[in-house]
């Protein structure tokens, strides 16, 4: 078997080797490109209900469930930088055929009312903005999607870069609304007390946490990451001393240590760039998923104007904002949901191919995987079914498959024959137990209340 050869971050050709600040740099992105998951049209969808229906009692379901994402993302990406591997991947090849045939197809079922609320939402924004019936509203969404995915095909930046500036577009709308609506600061405040103000509450934090705690982001996230540092490239990595296995520096010139010294510098380079890439990862999560989480608080903080006004659905709202703050609230509104829709749908079907391939190495052209997800969204928006209801149901299913993708996660990344000296340290196993727990515990409570 072929020894391990050198470390290295990955370097586009011709650039040579990285700068520090270069080098930081090349960590940054994945996470951004995870967070648009979490500020999808079901996003909008539950949390504009809940403004509408409950003003800001249930503010603090949304800042803790972005709370949890940050944890459960940083731990995402640390498994990739770790292992080398993305989730789907691990479970492959350390569970048994069944159970991995079950997770891979509650990960399907997952992206698929994924798909059904990026594709809705984008559907119905442009009927919001030009008129187009939802069936045709849900193809040009698809076109869009395709559009985007163009740039994946041009390499790694340009795709986040374009993803990234989508995400945009959503924060500046929502931080506009939120200016405008003119948010009450101490019932604000109020609403970070934990509550649930009657049974439809329970449905609709559930549906929040679904919406903000997505599990096609996380097998996304390692799969983003598991491929910025791996050896043998030909710069070193960062804080190493440059030597490859072979004794030679980086930049070709024979070293005064060959053999053995050149093998122990090369792991001391890699456990060094793997320490580097879960820092600055850290970094990119927190960064990221702050922006998803004030995008989050702002949906339901403007909705709270709509708070008696019987506007709980997307399209009475979008109807309510231009009403209440003009027409241009109104198309701001409808701007912000048709990108949102158009770059979760890409960072969707993304994940698809990953989990696919993944679990069953195998993968399918996108346009045949597309059509089988859009089944779904397809007969919501032919069949004349409520499409915000659709959305916030299509939120808490999400949540239900939460726990598939985090129970695994929690045990890989706490598994030192795994992760060797990035193991999950107690802090971080407690607090990630504490958020499973409550995710679980939500699910099951919310069963309860249906039953009874």
């Amino acid at each position: 078997m072929a020894r391990p050869g050198p470390v290295a971050v990955r370097t586009p050709p011709g650039t040579g080797r990285r700068t520090p600040g270069r080098q930081s740099a090349h960590f940054v992105g994945p996470a951004f490109v995870a967070a648009v998951a979490y500020v999808d049209p079901g996003n909008f969808a539950t949390n504009v209900t809940a403004g509408s229906r409950y003003g800001f009692a249930l503010l603090w379901v949304v800042l803790v469930a972005n709370a949890v994402a940050m944890l459960v993302q940083y731990l995402s990406a640390k498994l990739g930088i770790a292992t080398g591997m993305n989730l789907s991947e691990m479970c492959r090849e350390r569970y048994g055929r069944r159970l991995r045939i079950g997770l891979w197809v509650q990960a399907e079922l997952v992206i698929m009312m994924t798909d059904l609320a990026e594709v809705v939402g984008g559907a119905l924004a442009l009927n919001m903005l030009f008129g187009v019936p939802l069936p045709a509203g849900g193809a040009l969404t698809v076109a869009g999607m395709l559009l985007v995915l163009l740039f994946q095909q041009r390499g790694r930046r340009q795709f986040e870069a374009v993803i990234t500036a989508l995400l945009a577009v959503v924060l500046v709308a929502f931080v506009y609304q939120t200016f405008r609506a003119h948010i009450d600061g101490g019932a604000a405040v109020r609403g970070l007390a934990p509550s649930l103000p009657g049974r439809d509450s329970a449905l609709l934090a559930v549906g929040i946490v679904g919406a903000t705690v997505m599990p096609h982001a996380i097998y996304l996230h390692s799969a983003l990451t598991q491929e910025l540092v791996r050896p043998g490239r030909d710069s070193a990595a960062p804080g190493s001393d440059g030597r490859r296995s072979d004794g030679r520096r980086s930049d070709g010139r024979r070293s005064a240590g060959t053999g053995l010294d050149g093998r122990r510098s090369a792991r001391t380079g890699l456990a060094a760039a793997r320490r580097a890439g879960v820092r600055m990862s850290a970094l990119d999560v927190v960064a990221a998923l702050s922006i998803a989480a004030v995008v989050n608080a702002s949906i339901l903080m403007a909705a709270t104007s709509l708070h008696g006004s019987g506007a709980d659905s997307l399209t009475d709202a979008y109807g309510a904002f231009g009403t209440i703050f003009g027409g241009f609230a109104a198309t701001v509104f409808g701007i912000a949901l048709l990108a949102s829709g158009l770059a979760a749908s890409c960072v969707g079907v993304y994940s698809g191919q990953i989990v696919m391939q993944g679990f069953l190495r195998r993968s399918v052209p996108i346009w045949q995987r597309r059509l089988v997800s859009l089944l779904p969204a397809a007969a919501v928006l032919c069949l004349g079914v409520d499409p915000t209801l659709a959305l916030v149901l299509s939120q808490v299913v999400l949540s239900f498959g939460v726990p598939f993708a985090l129970v695994p996660l929690l045990r890989f990344t706490g598994d030192p024959a795994l992760m060797g000296e990035l193991v999950n340290r107690r802090v971080t196993r407690v607090a990630a137990v504490v958020a499973a727990a409550l995710i679980i515990a939500m699910n099951a409570y919310l069963i309860v209340m249906v039953v009874a």
